[in-house]
């Protein structure tokens, strides 16, 4: 059988200008039909509401379609943030999605499992008479924690006739950029410590104490790093402000931004000192959406008694006819994701917690030892080796894990994170290699991990990152690792550098999206993202 060419373009422009065609597709939208996308005849404009109303199945169809693009969730290994929660969690989650957490009144069972997790989080940070709240996360949380510091020494300063016209706060220039939000926003001067090898890529306690005078509100002490995950030193830094307010007679609290630690030293390191048995912290937030392993939209911050929090940044309002206390930055939020923090609490307990912590913590040494072993990296963390022996400096390859995990009964205290780095050797021998082509070339295997300089004073150091969650399994160890030597090798025997700078976003990519929908010439149709 013959058939004639058919010029498809050709055919398309003359339907496109055929009077019949513009009388026809007046009115129309996408149809609900089987598959949205597969009937969809009109693009669908993304920067401005649409002139028609969508089905429910097709603008599911297309949002769903649209976010495939997304990494998978158990893959990204540069996430502190929990993505998986078990069914019956979820199920909770949905009845009570549409509930506020602000509506006391209204909702007061929700209000009474609020009060609960309060309860059983000032218990596992070992105060009695804790205060605190539900927040977002730990970013609002730190705000909160640093405002009631801020109070607290404006109110002695009064007291005693002194200026409070200066206040600072204290942090590592570790510290993640919330901790800074807070001086930038309320006025206060941060003094950023610069870390080092020496003090393990984090807060230095003898550096901070030399920068402590009498304006000094507090000091910000992060139990896991962002960076390489390292517990900062809160009780050497709590004895180094006791000998100042014996010397001096400043009393400096400390705040402890335990956002990724405050779910895990509890039951990867109980006896470790921290929390509120320190009489010097008075105030500690965290994170429930990371190794509190309840979804993203949840966070804690706790005073250890209401002494701590002072009463004027207590708001006491009558709303839908109750009266409630409330200290937040934010009104209304979601209730479901602290319910589905409760969820857990009762779900897994103690021994849940500890037996999940300890697999991630598991898991985490193994990856280390697996990627020193391999001979291409130093390890930059340290939470796969012996307590008190810091620094990939000191030995490397199939020696330093022979000497680490013999006779090893205890590890030094930090998060479940592998922070990493190429070796200097193999850089030397493969200089065309960098190491954020490492991170790149993992994006094709579909795993995200983050290749970023260390903090200030440190920033010539590059690492590459992994945080190890619950849905990381044994399995997924053994296929990252063989992945990540396969990228390693594939870099090293290509002849020519591979330059991952190439992909970086190189456009504002909302300024992009905004010239999608301008005219495409004055007097034209408006050019809208046309739909697969």
């Amino acid at each position: 059988m013959l058939h004639k060419h058919v010029d498809s373009d050709e055919i398309l422009k003359h339907a496109g200008e055929s009077p019949s065609r513009n009388h026809t597709d007046r009115g129309k939208h996408v149809s609900t039909l089987a598959y949205g996308s597969r009937y969809a005849t009109e693009g669908i404009p993304k920067f401005r509401l649409p002139d028609q109303s969508t089905e429910a199945q097709a603008a599911y169809q297309l949002i769903h379609d649209e976010l495939e693009l997304d990494g998978r969730p158990n893959m990204n290994l540069a996430s502190f943030v929990h993505t998986w929660m078990e069914p019956e969690a979820d199920k909770l989650i949905m009845e009570n999605i549409s509930k506020n957490l602000s509506d006391q009144d209204e909702y007061p069972a929700t209000m009474k499992i609020h009060a609960k997790c309060i309860s059983i989080i000032g218990d596992m940070w070992k105060s009695k008479g804790a205060v605190g709240t539900a927040t977002i996360g730990s970013s609002e949380a730190v705000q909160l924690g640093g405002l009631a510091m801020k109070k607290r020494w404006q109110a002695r300063q009064r007291a005693a006739g002194k200026d409070t016209s200066r206040p600072n706060i204290i942090m590592g220039n570790n510290a993640q950029v919330a901790l800074e939000k807070f001086a930038r926003y309320f006025d206060v001067e941060c003094r950023l410590i610069p870390v080092s090898a020496d003090s393990q890529h984090c807060l230095d306690i003898k550096k901070a104490a030399e920068a402590v005078d009498e304006n000094t509100i507090g000091i910000y002490v992060i139990l896991g790093s962002t960076y390489t995950g390292h517990f900062e030193n809160v009780e050497g830094m709590s004895k180094e402000l006791d000998r100042i307010q014996e010397e001096k007679g400043w009393d400096v609290p400390i705040h402890v931004d335990a956002a990724s630690g405050g779910f895990v030293a509890p039951f990867a390191f109980p006896h470790l000192k921290w929390s509120f048995e320190l009489p010097r912290v008075k105030s500690i937030n965290t994170s429930g959406h990371k190794f509190g392993l309840a979804y993203a939209g949840v966070g804690w911050v706790l005073w250890r008694s209401e002494e701590y929090l002072p009463k004027e940044l207590v708001f006491t309002l009558t709303y839908l006819g109750a009266s409630e206390q409330t200290y937040t930055l934010n009104f209304s939020r979601p209730a479901c994701f602290m319910i589905a923090q409760y969820y857990n609490f009762v779900r897994l307990g103690r021994q849940g917690y500890t037996s999940i912590i300890k697999n991630d913590m598991h898991n985490a040494r193994l990856l280390s030892h697996a990627l020193e072993n391999c001979g291409y990296f130093d390890i930059v963390s340290d939470m796969h080796r012996a307590k008190g022996v810091f620094g990939y400096e000191r030995k490397s390859g199939l020696d330093a894990i022979k000497e680490s995990v013999k006779g090893i009964t205890e590890y030094n205290e930090a998060l479940p994170v592998i922070a990493f780095k190429l070796t200097d050797d193999f850089k030397r021998e493969n200089p065309h290699v960098k190491q954020a082509a490492v991170s790149t070339l993992l994006r094709t295997r579909g795993w995200i991990i983050p290749n970023y300089p260390l903090p200030p004073n440190e920033e010539s150091i590059e690492i590459l990152r992994i945080v190890v969650r619950e849905s990381f399994s044994q399995d997924l160890v053994d296929t990252v690792l063989s992945d990540i030597i396969w990228a390693v090798e594939t870099l090293a025997s290509s002849e020519t550098g591979f330059d991952a700078e190439i992909f970086a976003q190189k456009t504002d990519p909302i300024q992009h999206a905004h010239k999608l929908d301008h005219p495409a010439h004055e007097g034209r149709k408006k050019k809208y993202g046309s739909q697969c």
